[in-house]
């Protein structure tokens, strides 16, 4: 299944399993451990695994993913947004500009590899010193990348009980993230359609 680096963000906030949210970047300790989960989509911008514990970067993230939530709620709609964060979000003039301010932040400039026994690739150089710096600019551009390109249209935010996660949708009757969900929402259903037929049925005394 394809991974996109703004995806990934997004999701930091994420049902518990009991019924709450949880926030995988709620400490800087926890923030670090997700950069690190995503070196494979940073490679090439920095190096995650390297990344020390900083509640600085930490904060700076945090607010990232607050303008990439918001403008993912504009993307959703007239569909709901996530439950999680829907009577807090940043508006969305406000992420909007958050976003390029931080895609901002970094100077960088393509350059073309072309090998001599292999085909022509392209990279951006960076001009920033600072890897935290650089890896914000890369969550950034990465929320930038992912909003203009074809995979905006299949977002959805998962309508499942207690769910919050954003999805791309990989087929055309996909209503939830994954199959748990699905479950979970048609047991939900069944449930409601049970009650219904109950309540509608019964003699008031």
């Amino acid at each position: 299944m394809e991974r996109w680096l703004a995806l990934e963000l997004v999701s930091t906030i994420r049902h518990d399993g009991d019924g709450g949210v949880t926030d995988d970047l709620a400490t800087a300790h926890g923030a670090i451990r997700w950069i690190q989960a995503q070196a494979d989509l940073l490679a090439g911008h920095v190096p995650a695994g390297e990344m020390t514990a900083d509640e600085d970067l930490t904060v700076a993230v945090i607010e990232l993913r607050r303008a990439v939530r918001a403008l993912f709620a504009r993307a959703v709609s007239p569909a709901p947004p996530s439950s999680a964060d829907v009577r807090q979000l940043m508006p969305a003039d406000q992420a909007l500009a958050h976003l390029n301010t931080v895609a901002a932040c970094e100077s960088v400039v393509p350059q073309l590899d072309w090998p001599p026994d292999g085909a022509p690739t392209a990279r951006l150089l960076s001009a920033e010193n600072d890897p935290k710096v650089r890896l914000v600019a890369a969550l950034a551009r990465a929320a930038i990348d992912f909003l203009s390109g074809p995979q905006r249209t299949q977002l959805r935010a998962c309508s499942a009980p207690r769910c919050v996660r954003y999805f791309v949708k990989s087929h055309g009757r996909q209503e939830w993230c994954k199959p748990s969900c699905g479950n979970r929402a048609r047991a939900a259903r069944h449930y409601r359609r049970q009650r219904a037929a109950t309540d509608g049925g019964s003699t008031p005394s």
